[in-house]
């Protein structure tokens, strides 16, 4: 067999394994869709729900897990964009650092329920917060550090050393070229890093169900910070587990419907002012 026939063979396994992945992808999307969207009305989005009658709604729900996730996204940012910036620019490589980033992907790699039982300890049981949605947003800073930190830093390191090099012989600061240079440059990266970490926490339900309850505010948009946290996935674990609900099938099916819509608006509002950010400032990414 020669080398042309074996690069067109290499080619075709690898078409044919993405349109695979391709087909589950949209066979999965396209049945939850399916499902799920006859039962979507303004009265399931923004009404209250139940627990023993039919007909309720996810109002409350929809509301906490946009709640918690921008309390959590508030901490988890600015925080692990700093630690990245301090391992890529400013910290040598000492046992230190190396230790620091062992810990990072370490924690990175823990399951989400020990994170949600050890919320449930410190921030329920010591702190005293009960289940409420500040003990949730604090334990989903916990989920979202590691993987921001590494990302932000792993981007920073992919930006040309010939970027800072030249801001620096042009007589800018350490401080101007990282915030006016590097940071710009490696926003793309930073952002997608963002983005897998904000679906992953908007599905999130072990550390939830621990630390946020499974009860929820009879007012949807409660702000109160020790008001119950449950949330749509949440609310989708607690109907399937229960059984209570004479009509819990087409709830769970319209609360999947709603977290791949929510899911999918909430990187198309991340990533499109994003994009025209770039192009107005004219950077391209890397």
């Amino acid at each position: 067999m020669n080398a042309k026939t074996v690069d067109t063979l290499a080619i075709f396994a690898l078409w044919a394994a993405g349109i695979v992945v391709l087909v589950l992808l949209a066979t999965f999307l396209g049945y939850i869709l399916y499902q799920g969207i006859p039962v979507l009305s303004a009265s399931f989005i923004l009404g209250r729900s139940s627990d023993l009658e039919a007909g309720g709604g996810v109002g409350g729900q929809l509301f906490n897990s946009f709640y918690l996730l921008f309390l959590s996204m508030a901490v988890s940012i600015p925080v692990a964009v700093g630690a990245g910036i301090y391992l890529a620019e400013y910290a040598r490589d000492t046992r230190l650092t190396r230790a620091i980033r062992l810990s990072t992907e370490c924690l990175a790699t823990v399951p989400s329920i020990v994170l949600g039982l050890f919320g449930m300890i410190i921030f329920v049981n010591i702190m005293g917060v009960g289940f409420s949605i500040i003990g949730g947003a604090l334990t989903l800073v916990l989920l979202n550090l590691p993987l921001l930190v590494r990302v932000t830093e792993e981007s920073i390191r992919t930006v040309p050393h010939d970027y800072s090099e030249a801001s620096l012989a042009l007589g800018a600061t350490k401080l101007q070229t990282i915030w006016k240079i590097i940071l710009p440059a490696a926003l793309p990266g930073i952002l997608t890093g963002i983005t897998l970490t904000a679906g992953r926490a908007l599905g999130e339900t072990a550390i939830l169900i621990f630390t946020a309850g499974t009860t929820v505010s009879r007012y949807m948009g409660d702000t109160d910070l020790l008001a119950g946290g449950e949330t749509l996935a949440v609310h989708l674990w607690y109907l399937m587990s229960t059984g209570l609900v004479p009509d819990r099938d087409a709830v769970a099916n319209g609360i999947g419907a709603m977290l791949i819509f929510t899911i999918l608006l909430f990187n198309l509002g991340l990533t499109l002012p994003l994009k025209l950010l770039q192009k107005h400032l004219g950077i391209r990414s890397q």
